[in-house]
């Protein structure tokens, strides 16, 4: 029995593209190294033809391509998703450079679905994109020019997801199944609707609440049935309002 690639579980996720021909090259980049899932959130223009002619080789990727309305639904079932951004965050999750950060997702992505998620090409990722993912990557660069544009963000982090695999061939040893996007959604839903029943949080004054506890919990990595105890207790909790 074949063991599958890590790289058929990695998703590449580009939100809101503004161009066409990014789009391609970044089909490209990701083929160059293996990679083909590739997850567009409201694209501006797709498919296109100048898409179609920057891919070169690669249109097959293009043309299995999820085109999704809401970044929720590029990110169903993954454990783990990466933001790579160049941009400082008041709440930051945990950073890692590409290299570290490549080495986490194929961890993960041998045994379940990972994502990368990148941002406009002008305005990167927003602090509510940058919410839904659980680390961070940053792409070290030359401090006084370090802007990336997007199919050569693409392209270094492809190869070094390649470099991952190939220096660390085997199976890493798994002590739980991880909660998957879907699953931490809810809590997180749960956890927020209980908060401001038992009026802990103010919806009108949120501030950075429920922010906060996407950073806690992204930090502990729940496993499956952590996210059922917790859920259990918010249940048990709930029945006095």
């Amino acid at each position: 029995m074949n063991t599958p690639c890590p790289l058929d579980n990695i998703r590449v996720v580009l939100s809101h593209t503004s161009h066409p021909g990014n789009i391609g090259a970044v089909a490209r980049a990701m083929k160059t190294m293996g990679l083909h899932s590739l997850y567009l959130i409201n694209p501006k223009c797709f498919p296109d033809a100048e898409a179609d002619a920057r891919a070169a080789n690669a249109i097959d990727i293009l043309q299995q391509a999820n085109v999704c309305v809401e970044l929720d639904k590029a990110l169903e079932n993954t454990v783990l998703t990466a933001a790579v951004t160049a941009r400082p965050r008041e709440l930051s999750h945990a950073i890692f450079d590409a290299r570290q950060g490549a080495m986490e997702l194929v961890q993960q992505a041998r045994l379940q679905p990972v994502a990368l998620l990148f941002g406009r090409e002008n305005s990167g990722l927003t602090a509510a994109e940058v919410n839904k993912c659980q680390i961070i990557i940053h792409i070290p660069a030359n401090p006084q020019y370090p802007s990336l544009n997007l199919a050569s963000a693409v392209q270094v982090m492809a190869y070094e997801l390649r470099m991952a695999i190939t220096e660390n061939p085997t199976r890493p040893a798994v002590s739980g199944v991880p909660a998957n996007f879907n699953e931490l959604e809810l809590l997180y839903a749960h956890l927020e609707q209980l908060m401001t029943a038992s009026s802990f949080l103010d919806p009108q004054k949120p501030k950075l609440l429920m922010q906060r506890i996407r950073r806690l919990f992204a930090r502990a990595r729940l496993e499956k049935e952590e996210v059922q105890i917790l859920r259990g207790i918010l249940t048990a909790l709930g029945k006095r309002w």
